[in-house]
């Protein structure tokens, strides 16, 4: 292959981005809000609720969850980001106060990888001509973190608010249209609980038969279980 060639195939090969942040609190949050809400409206449906009880109970386990859900995400991805900002800042500074050492440690990294001897110490040295490449350099090489693309809070807090909030409303839609029957809202969580697990299924390169079928028995377990402890809570205090 020419170096045209070998340049024209990198320039058609993509890779999708696995490090926004976005992806892990969106997939999850649609997820959660599908049989977290679903086994809500089940739990309330199976204690003999009306329809309206379980139209109020739809929609706070909505907001509560989407908030909670955003909550979470945004202060574990400040805390994950300020720690991992603590600890570059820690490979700065031993960098400043001991470059020879810090040279050696990332000559030593790349000769474990494949390198010559020989070849770790010239590319190490070269890096280190340059303190701002340098610390980026142990940064990636030592912490496995990108310091120029960490998450943010903020889109993952958001994309988490809004998937939960998708998925939870999805089992409460029928009885938002005036259905009091369960039947409609199972029929509509299943086929949502199987086309979120195979859409899911299909990003991450796996079989989206399984995927679909996958998340389908979790959802119907977790709801079954939760209708039959309202049934009995509901019996026993009716």
């Amino acid at each position: 292959m020419t170096l045209v060639q070998e340049h024209v195939a990198e320039q058609h090969h993509h890779h999708r981005d696995v490090t926004g942040g976005w992806l892990r609190p969106a997939v999850f949050g649609v997820m959660d809000g599908l049989v977290s809400n679903a086994a809500l409206i089940a739990g309330v449906v199976g204690g003999g609720a009306s329809a309206t009880t379980v139209t109020i109970a739809g929609l706070a386990g909505l907001a509560a969850g989407a908030f909670s859900m955003a909550t979470g995400e945004y202060t574990s991805v400040v805390s994950q980001t300020e720690m991992t900002k603590a600890e570059i800042a820690v490979e700065r500074r031993e960098i400043d106060r001991h470059p020879e050492a810090e040279k050696e440690e990332l000559a030593l990294l790349y000769q474990s990888r494949g390198l010559s001897p020989d070849l770790s110490r010239q590319v190490a040295e070269e890096l280190h001509k340059n303190g701002e490449i340098a610390w980026r350099v142990h940064a990636r090489e030592e912490l496995g973190v990108d310091p120029d693309d960490l998450p943010s809070p903020w889109v993952a807090a958001g994309s988490s608010f809004l998937a939960f909030a998708l998925g939870a409303l999805i089992p409460l839609l029928p009885f938002l249209f005036g259905f009091g029957s369960i039947t409609a809202a199972v029929v509509l969580t299943a086929l949502a609980l199987f086309g979120s697990g195979a859409l899911v299924a299909r990003i991450t390169t796996r079989h989206p038969l399984f995927g679909g079928a996958r998340q389908l028995v979790l959802g119907a377990a977790a709801a079954a279980v939760t209708y039959g402890i309202g049934h009995l809570v509901g019996t026993a205090i009716g």
